[in-house]
């Protein structure tokens, strides 16, 4: 990678050929003031609409503009990913190219770092959507700070401000993107919340669909066991199991005691083949949770990466890349 610039401004799009110009003159005449190395990262998601030919002769004016155009529409997600990879600042921006995010909040942003945060995440507010996008979000904002122990009111505002060090440990795919306050913390990076200002979309509409919103959660759940019990998946899975069985067991010996001390048949009960299957699916998840054991133990290899920093007596300290 070429030499490294102060902060990196990271923009992912979708056919956003009208916003374009209005956010890159912005956006310069934000960061030229402050006085520090900057570069901007556009991201063309795959654009249909001359997106990528617009951001590629402005690329050609301005050595400070790089483009990363992808062959199709790969997600936010993999846009995100790439504009990390690409980008050469200490500092990392990211914001959307609708001109809904406004970059005079980036001193903000900035300033919120420098008290010593790792992530700066967005609260919009008042947010300038509709209530078919702002009601979802809201359900969804309560589910992930109820599950994931987090308290933010935006989780999914794409305006944000990272440290390098915090980029460099994430892993974006899927839907990963839509939870990076929640991995942030959960890795032990230090995550806080500002307001910014929220502008109606002056173009083009929302690339969000409805399933979308479902298959939210479905991303939330899988990323909370990857980041719990990765490296313990007989906790949950043991766990379930044994309470599968425990409750089934309970049913037998009812049954059983029905049979013993009542004289009751119970071969034409329910409740027989409900405490049978119990039992036996807890023994499975529980055997399951033993193998999930055997490989995590196989295949971990402990590369310190959750240090931050290595001090030893005498010597400058160690940042870890």
């Amino acid at each position: 990678m070429s030499e490294r610039v102060a902060i990196s401004v990271v923009v992912p799009l979708l056919n956003e050929k009208e916003s374009l110009a209005p956010l890159y003159e912005r956006l310069r005449e934000v960061l030229g003031p402050l006085g520090k190395s900057y570069e901007i990262v556009f991201v063309d998601d795959g654009s249909t609409d001359g997106s990528t030919r617009f951001l590629l002769d402005l690329a050609e004016k301005d050595p400070a503009v790089t483009v990363v155009a992808f062959r199709r529409n790969f997600g936010k997600a993999a846009a995100l990913a790439s504009g990390f990879r690409h980008a050469r600042g200490e500092t990392i921006i990211t914001m959307d190219a609708d001109l809904q995010d406004d970059p005079r909040e980036i001193p903000r942003f900035l300033a919120a770092l420098d008290e010593g945060f790792d992530l700066v995440t967005g609260w919009k507010f008042p947010r300038r959507d509709p209530l078919s996008k702002t009601l979802p979000s809201r359900v969804i904002n309560a589910f992930v700070n109820w599950l994931g122990g987090t308290s933010l009111h935006d989780m999914n505002c794409g305006f944000k401000a990272y440290r390098r060090e915090l980029v460099d440990a994430l892993q974006l795919y899927g839907g990963r993107h839509r939870y990076i306050p929640f991995l942030a913390a959960q890795f032990g990076f230090s995550v806080t919340e500002i307001k910014v200002q929220h502008h109606p979309r002056p173009y083009g509409h929302s690339k969000y669909q409805v399933w979308q919103r479902l298959a939210a959660l479905f991303d939330f759940v899988s990323l909370l066991f990857l980041t719990r019990f990765n490296r313990k998946p007989l906790h949950l899975l043991g766990g379930v199991g044994a309470g599968s069985f425990a409750v089934g067991l309970a049913l037998c010996v009812y049954l059983a005691s029905i049979r013993l001390f009542a004289g009751q048949f119970i071969g034409h009960r329910p409740l027989l083949l409900l405490g049978v299957i119990l039992m036996v699916v807890g023994v499975q998840l529980f055997s399951f949770g033993l193998l999930a054991e055997m490989l995590t133990a196989f295949h971990h290899v402990d590369n310190d990466e959750h240090v931050r920093v290595v001090a030893r007596g005498g010597r400058p300290k160690e940042p870890r890349a």
